[in-house]
């Protein structure tokens, strides 16, 4: 934390960790090499980014071959949803989602469905969970893919993809899976959990925003199933054609490798955090957790306090960061959209805060967000 704030929206962004930007800088002045470029300059670069797709590899428990670089989530969901839909050899045109995904995949899907796909919104439970029994009835002989994420960023509700993976395997549909909010804090075996498809941002796990990647499984692209949406140079195999951004895919390398080394004791360490703030939050008179209890990431709480204006304690206490929903839509002044198709009231979503926290948060950081919230309430 810095002087000036304290930080408790992690699951919006995180702070590059020290030790990537100290690796990017050194790229950024000294090996800036194209990695196209067939000269030993521009190969020493090939070779970086060879070796963070390893790393990534590493900790998705994938082939490093099966990692492309894109700019972050969106564009990667982007590739995986229209890059499917769209390959000139598809011919299925049915898609299931679900309600209280993020805007990319809930507008992707808009924008298949204004073409002529059919789209298929799963609801979800008081709890934030979706119904596998009708996810399994849903599919059809149309369904092309199922697309459903593995942590929501505004709950920390934690889908059950094995379930899911082994569901879309036995009916041949893919599965498209958005990690972002998975991804360096909780281990995943991507291919026993039949993810076909898996997205994320480097700029949740403290690496640097502008760079992400995307798993795709090896028989998709071995098979040309999925089509590009930028073409240039045939980067990536041609998938994802531009030239590499080499201090950026260094940087997401290294904060995979420091997320598989110092993943658990970052969790026993924010899971203390978390629970301590928790209890307190409780505390307030009519105050309800939103969301699973049991099925939920260790870092995020999301929880409405009866009159506890969240937009006007945000204004008032600018000093510190947290939400009311995700930060994509945060500039719009709207309930958000997962707890209403939780079966939130306006009212009761616009009263309701989310803090994500981080490896850098102190209980200091959970008591001074406390005494705030004390105050705003008997002000």
């Amino acid at each position: 934390m810095t002087d000036t704030i304290t930080y408790l929206d992690y699951n919006a962004t995180t702070p590059v960790d020290e030790r990537v930007i100290t690796l990017v800088n050194e790229y950024f002045s000294n090996f800036y090499g194209n990695a196209s470029s067939l000269y030993s300059f521009g190969n020493n670069s090939r070779k970086s980014i060879d070796k963070a797709k390893i790393s990534i590899g590493n900790l998705l428990n994938v082939e490093a071959e099966s990692i492309h670089f894109t700019s972050g989530a969106t564009e990667s969901i982007n590739l995986a949803l229209k890059g499917l839909a769209l390959h000139p050899n598809n011919t299925k045109k049915h898609i299931i989602t679900c309600t209280t995904e993020h805007n990319v995949v809930l507008e992707t899907c808009n924008y298949l469905e204004n073409i002529g796909f059919k789209i298929d919104y799963l609801p979800v439970d008081q709890q934030g969970m979706i119904d596998l029994d009708l996810l399994k009835s849903t599919i059809n002989e149309d369904t092309l893919l199922i697309c459903l994420m593995w942590v929501n960023n505004e709950t920390g509700v934690v889908h059950p993809i094995e379930k899911i993976g082994k569901i879309a395997k036995q009916s041949e549909v893919y599965f498209v899976c958005d990690g972002t909010q998975g991804v360096g804090k909780l281990p995943i075996e991507v291919v026993t959990s039949n993810i076909d498809i898996l997205c994320f941002s480097g700029h949740k796990l403290y690496a640097p925003k502008g760079i992400g990647a995307i798993y795709i499984d090896d028989s998709i692209t071995r098979q040309n199933k999925i089509q590009p949406l930028i073409h240039g140079g045939g980067q990536e195999n041609g998938l994802r054609s531009g030239t590499y951004n080499v201090p950026l895919i260094a940087g997401l390398g290294l904060a995979c490798d420091i997320a598989q080394n110092e993943m658990a004791i970052n969790e026993s360490q924010i899971k203390l955090l978390r629970d301590y703030l928790e209890s307190e939050l409780l505390k307030f008179e009519g105050s309800y957790l939103n969301g699973n209890s049991q099925n939920r990431i260790y870092n995020t709480v999301n929880i409405c306090i009866p009159r506890f204006d969240t937009e006007i304690f945000i204004g008032m206490n600018k000093d510190i960061a947290v939400s009311n929903g995700s930060a994509c839509s945060s500039a719009l002044i709207q309930p958000s959209h997962v707890l209403l198709a939780m079966g939130l009231s306006n009212n009761d979503a616009m009263n309701s805060l989310r803090i994500s926290l981080g490896k850098h948060n102190t209980k200091k950081d959970i008591d001074l967000l406390l005494q705030r919230i004390d105050n705003f309430l008997n002000s």
